[in-house]
């Protein structure tokens, strides 16, 4: 207030400014009102510069200017008012009598109406009733459904079936929950529900642990069941590859018998012991068939954890303590033998992992695929450490079989799941020498003790069954005619026995070689197999030959036996090419030398040294020859007809049992040998000369050898014959060459070659030298007792005398 006063005394210094400025803003409001402007400006300037009066002022000042255009405007419309008020007075009364009209409508309205709202307000009151017992039957109708749903639930939950309990649950908790009316309700199932959740969870996680205790129990049972159907199906194929074989042996089968034969044992052997399911079981129990384990409570629970929300947490924990049952099972007792304990090991995890496919394909995820191949993979890792270190300890072949044998049933049966078995039998292929090793110290063992029982007598069968087992079984027989019993062989019982061991052992070198990965393992086989013969076999030979055998008939009895073991090695290897499914065209072909040589060569030469021996006592009496006779003997010298009495026994009792191949070279050897006794005894100092009745009388005895030759063309062919002959050849030509009237004709290369070529030119001096006339004049028998020398002597001189420059 007082800086306004103040203003106002400063205003009348430049008066004439303020009275310019208050007509140029006044001008400014009135036209800005004029166009309807904003007067804010002007007011915000008026009490900014502290002068709201002036601006009051200047309002007035426009005011008073439009009254008068006010008054103006009146004055121009005021007739045109005085009409239009006449007009309203006109109708003034029009409006009272229109008044009085409605006034009396309305009566009659009100009159009427009266009854129709009474009924109106009936109506409402009705409708809003009808309104409140629908909201009240709905309400009813929501509590109905959801005690319904709590008994359903309530059922489950007594019945056990906490899967379809959760799932009501669920549903209460979602559709009528927030539409319960009763809050009592309301409050009762939002305490309940959590609870029998927690429940729930508790009862199926105790179902749970009681089927993880029960699922190693029933593994161990599964993996026995499926690995014995797996030994089943093995032994249905063995059996018809035996049948195979026997029709392949039948000649007199046809080609369609053979073929019938077979496809009716596939028949057979298609048959399966439900041990492989085809994937369409049951998902809710993940039914077994004939396996007999239930996956129902892992199911459930399973289940149950995924409508809890708690899906990811079950399956570390399923997965963590099927880890923890494996890593047990891998625990290998120290106080129990490996090889009684070996079956439940590996049916154990046979079963833990034929459980584990069974969850991986019905499970629905509760397991991932690389999760059970990460098991699997360890417990391969964990078998093939067990198997390396059990298989270094081992020290006898049949358990290391028996091992073997069942981790290849192992690895059948794990196959057929899809699960990965090279590493197994690569372990089972590293200990086949080793195990092979072992087979070959059992069977030397074997060996040993048979020919250590041996009499070396022929072995007498009285039965058939006896016959069969012993020669059919191996075939050894010459003839397929069954003979008469009882039956005396041509072999002792170390025949017989040997071949066991060494059909034993083709057996379980095929068995351990058989389903191991290998696919051709005949060359494996046939290799062990010569080893057995040529190293075990020919050497136990060897050394019962040489240390054991005495007596002909001992050496006799063993030479027979190598006869027959030759014959037997042929079975050996067709036995084994049969087994390893080759065809015996490829053993045929491939076929060696004998592998028993050396033992056959032992068994001979031991009999043939004997009967030297024996014949040697014979040619002592070659001393009793009159080297000086007057005529030669006509019959033959005693010491040779002792010799061939005993050649002729010999015979009669070696063809028995001795080969004519065995028996030829035996009598071969003794007659070659007698030869060089004779040429012997005609260089031995003993003899200090002869004459040619004494050398006619050597010519007697080699034709009486010559004619035993010739007397065993029964038993043998004519070169045979001739070679039995060929043995005396050295005694032969050396009595032709003395008897020769051209004894000159040695020093011709062509006659030597052909008819001297077995002597030694030395041999001939010495003996020619020998070999003087009763009157001590050479070949004085031959010729005249003139004065004229013998031309043979003359040629006998001569031949001497260029032998001796040649030497």
């Amino acid at each position: 207030m007082h800086s306004t006063k103040v203003r106002r005394k400063l205003a009348p210094v430049n008066r004439e400014l303020d009275n310019s400025a208050d007509k140029q803003e006044q001008l400014l409001l009135s036209t800005t009102i004029c166009d309807d402007g904003d007067l804010g400006p002007f007011i915000r300037k008026a009490f900014a510069g502290g002068r709201p009066e002036t601006l009051l002022q200047n309002l007035r000042h426009f005011a008073r200017s439009k009254e008068s255009e006010i008054e103006e405007v009146c004055k121009a419309h005021y007739q045109d008012f005085i009409l239009a008020v006449d007009d309203l007075r006109s109708l003034l009364s029009d409006v009272d009598s229109l008044k009085s009209a409605l006034s009396e409508s309305n009566s009659k309205l009100q009159s009427v109406a009266g009854p129709l709202l009474a009924s109106l307000d009936a109506y409402l009151e009705a409708q809003t009733v009808s309104q409140n017992v629908h909201l009240a039957l709905s309400q009813v109708a929501t509590c109905i459904k959801l005690i319904e749903l709590c008994s359903r639930a309530n059922g489950h939950f007594s019945s056990g079936n906490f899967y379809m309990a959760l799932k009501c649950a669920d549903a209460i908790e979602r559709d009528f929950l927030d539409k319960t009316p009763s809050s009592t309700l309301k409050s009762m199932l939002e305490k309940k529900i959590p609870r029998i959740r927690s429940y729930i969870e508790r009862q199926v996680s105790k179902e749970f642990g009681d089927w993880l205790v029960e699922i190693r129990v029933v593994s161990r049972n599964l993996g026995q069941v499926a690995i014995g159907q797996a030994s089943a199906a093995r032994q249905r194929e063995e059996d018809l590859r035996v049948k195979q074989r026997q029709a392949e042996e039948q000649s007199r089968l046809s080609l369609r018998d053979c073929v019938y034969v077979l496809l009716e044992e596939d028949d057979e052997d298609g048959f399966d012991g439900g041990i492989v399911d085809d994937g369409k079981d049951d998902y809710a129990n993940g039914g077994s068939g004939l396996l007999g384990f239930d996956l129902t409570p892992l199911y459930r629970a399973y289940h149950v954890h995924q409508t809890l929300g708690l899906e990811d947490r079950f399956k570390q924990y399923y997965f963590e303590n099927r880890k923890l049952q494996l890593t047990s099972d891998f625990q290998v007792s120290s106080m129990t033998p490996f090889l009684e304990s070996h079956q439940t090991f590996f049916a154990q995890i046979a079963g833990f992992f034929i459980v584990e496919d069974r969850i991986l394909r019905t499970g629905g995820g509760l397991i991932s695929r690389l999760e059970v191949e990460n098991l699997w993979e360890t417990a391969v890792s964990k078998m093939c450490s067990v198997l390396e270190d059990q298989f270094s300890r081992m020290q006898t072949a049949n358990h290391l079989l028996l091992i073997k044998d069942y981790v290849s049933l192992l690895g059948v049966t794990l196959r057929r799941y899809g699960y990965p078995v090279d590493a197994l039998l690569d372990v089972l292929s590293k200990h086949r020498d080793k195990y092979h090793e072992l087979l070959l110290s059992d069977c030397r063992k074997q060996t040993a003790e048979a020919l250590a029982a041996d009499k070396f007598e022929q072995m007498l069968m009285k039965k058939e069954y006896e016959y069969s087992m012993n020669v059919l079984s191996f075939q050894l027989q010459i003839s397929d005619i069954v003979p008469a019993f009882p039956y005396v062989a041509p072999f002792s019982s170390t025949v017989p026995d040997c071949c066991r061991i060494v059909r034993s052992f083709i057996e379980d070198s095929v068995s351990y070689m058989s389903y191991g990965g290998q696919l051709e393992f005949f060359d494996v086989v046939k290799k062990y197999l010569d080893r057995l013969l040529s190293e075990v076999l020919d050497e136990a030979l060897l050394k019962i030959i040489n240390t054991s055998v005495h007596g002909v008939s001992q050496a006799m009895q063993v030479a027979a036996n190598m006869a027959v073991m030759e014959r037997a090695s042929d079975f050996f290897f067709r036995h084994a090419a049969q087994l390893s499914g080759v065809p015996l065209r490829t053993v045929e072909r491939g076929r060696k030398q004998f592998p028993l040589t050396n033992a056959r060569d032992s068994a001979e030469e031991m009999l043939s040294g004997l009967l030297k021996q024996k014949v040697d006592g014979f040619m002592t009496l070659i001393e009793n020859v009159n080297w000086m006779a007057e005529e030669h003997v006509q019959s033959g010298n005693e010491y040779v007809n002792e010799v061939i009495i005993y050649l002729e026994t010999l015979v009669s009792t070696a063809q028995q049992i001795l080969p004519t191949e065995v028996l030829k070279r035996v009598l071969q050897d003794v007659l070659s040998h007698v030869s060089e006794k004779i040429v012997g005894a005609l260089l031995s100092d003993s003899v200090k000369r002869f004459n040619v009745n004494a050398v006619m009388g050597i010519d007697v005895d080699i034709r009486l050898l010559e004619s035993f030759a010739d007397n065993q063309s029964p038993l043998f062919s004519e070169g045979e014959v001739s070679q039995l002959k060929g043995a005396l050849v050295e005694a032969r030509q050396l009595i032709n060459l003395l008897l020769s009237n051209h004894p000159e004709n040695f020093l011709n290369p062509v006659i030597r070659e052909r008819s001297y070529n077995a002597l030694d030119y030395k041999k001939v001096v010495t003996i020619s030298e020998k070999l003087k006339d009763s009157a001590d004049r050479l070949f004085g028998t031959f010729g005249s007792r003139g004065a004229k020398q013998n031309p043979k002597k003359k040629s006998l001189d001569a031949l001497i005398k260029r032998l001796k420059d040649v030497s």
